[in-house]
């Protein structure tokens, strides 16, 4: 997502961000694959609520 750094917060509502698309699940998939070697399903993701969410998918 191209965004101003610092708008997000882990407590940001990933439903209220337009750019948070199927373009941006299907990116973070392949982030989480390509740079930390982990592997999401994207129904997880789907399921995700905040940015938090995301954030602790990385940090496991």
């Amino acid at each position: 997502m191209e965004l101003p750094a610092g708008s997000l917060t882990p407590e940001t509502a990933l439903e209220g961000l337009e750019e948070w698309d199927s373009v941006a699940l299907l990116s973070f998939i392949a982030l989480m694959e390509d740079e930390f070697g982990k592997a999401v399903r994207g129904g997880r993701v789907k399921e995700m609520k905040r940015v938090a969410d995301l954030l602790a998918v990385m940090e496991k």
